[in-house]
């Protein structure tokens, strides 16, 4: 294994990167970017905007059109095959026939850039691919055929693969694509704790917006427009950049709430909402979203939603203007009597 990076030092960085395909132009350019051990770092775009691209450039899978990228301080385009994946462990979109092969056949192949000619395993080999297994949630299942696992199943045990083979670096492409809800989770727990724990610098693509700003230490930004931005998902969200990047007909990015919502129009009726926060309102907000209004305050308001709580359960009171005020007992019947306002 090559020695773990200082924390001052970047393990990966790039400089006035340009990437795409010689004599197709630059999907992107003008790329700066760096990411230090114990650093998760998500990288989110539209589609066709060049993330897997921009992956493979900076392994050294892919050349770059112009600049540089290095691992630990080497150029990637300097290093040989074997070097780079001391230096970097992958896990691509790329399908592949897993034969016969089990679980623990599927990790061991981490551990290639340090097996003999015959791809021998050696006790301290094993002992890696057992502690990369158990890591990723899946010792029981060590066993098992690969081809008979799920597909979150499967993505942990490619990630496992990608940490047995010990490299400072992790990149992974879409690992959760085609996933449930709780394997989605899963996968970004996993890598954030190789992050933290285990001290990995790691990059992940998705288009799962939701947990890019959740997970994300450092969130790379590509924009469809050949630009690239780098920062905490708090500032590209506040500056308005994941907006622009995501920009899109009758949707828009709620900066304040971090996703994604129906363009309401230029004047959205609005309903205010009276109780305290917690989980009933804020589902309360979710409603009104989903029914076309907006969260609002004062004289502008068409209705007020009063939340109460008591020994007989939630209640919701919808009062509007010269109108008797209605008692909904759940979420249900308030979006009807709502409906009702339209």
């Amino acid at each position: 294994m090559i020695g773990a990076a200082s924390t001052m030092a970047p393990v990966l960085s790039a400089r006035s990167l340009a990437i795409g395909w010689r004599g197709k132009g630059a999907l992107a350019q003008g790329i700066e970017l760096e990411l230090r051990s114990g650093e998760l770092a998500v990288l989110v775009g539209p589609n066709g905007s060049g993330k897997s691209t921009l992956l493979r450039t900076l392994v050294g899978t892919q050349a770059p059109l112009s600049g540089d990228a290095s691992i630990l301080g080497q150029a990637v385009g300097r290093l040989s095959v074997e070097e780079r994946a001391r230096r970097a462990a992958t896990v691509f979109t790329d399908r592949f026939d897993s034969g016969y092969f089990s679980v623990f056949d599927i990790v061991a192949f981490g551990r290639y850039p340090y097996t003999d000619a015959r791809g021998a395993l050696s006790d301290r080999d094993v002992a890696a691919v057992e502690a990369a297994i158990a890591s990723a949630g899946l010792a029981e299942l060590a066993g098992r055929p690969f081809s008979e696992l799920s597909d979150g199943e499967r993505q942990k045990a490619l990630v496992a693969r990608a940490v047995a083979q010990d490299c400072p670096l992790l990149v992974l492409d879409e690992p959760t694509a085609f996933l449930d809800a709780s394997a989605r989770v899963e996968v970004f727990h996993l890598v954030r704790r190789l992050a933290r724990e285990a001290g990995k610098a790691v990059v992940l693509s998705t288009h799962d917006i939701d947990h890019a700003l959740r997970y994300a230490d450092r969130l790379w930004l590509m924009d469809g427009e050949h630009r690239f931005s780098s920062g905490s998902p708090e500032d590209l969200a506040a500056s308005g950049a994941i907006g622009r990047a995501f920009a899109s007909g009758g949707l828009v990015f709620d900066a304040l709430t971090g996703t994604f919502r129906p363009e309401l129009g230029a004047e959205p009726r609005s309903v205010e909402i009276v109780g305290p926060e917690g989980v009933p309102r804020e589902w309360a907000r979710r409603l009104l979203e989903r029914l076309g209004f907006e969260e609002g305050r004062g004289d502008g308001a068409v209705a007020r939603i009063r939340i109460e709580e008591g020994g007989c359960g939630l209640a919701f009171v919808l009062e509007t203007e010269g109108g008797a005020p209605e008692r909904a007992s759940s979420y249900d019947e308030l979006a009807s009597m709502l409906r009702s306002l339209r």
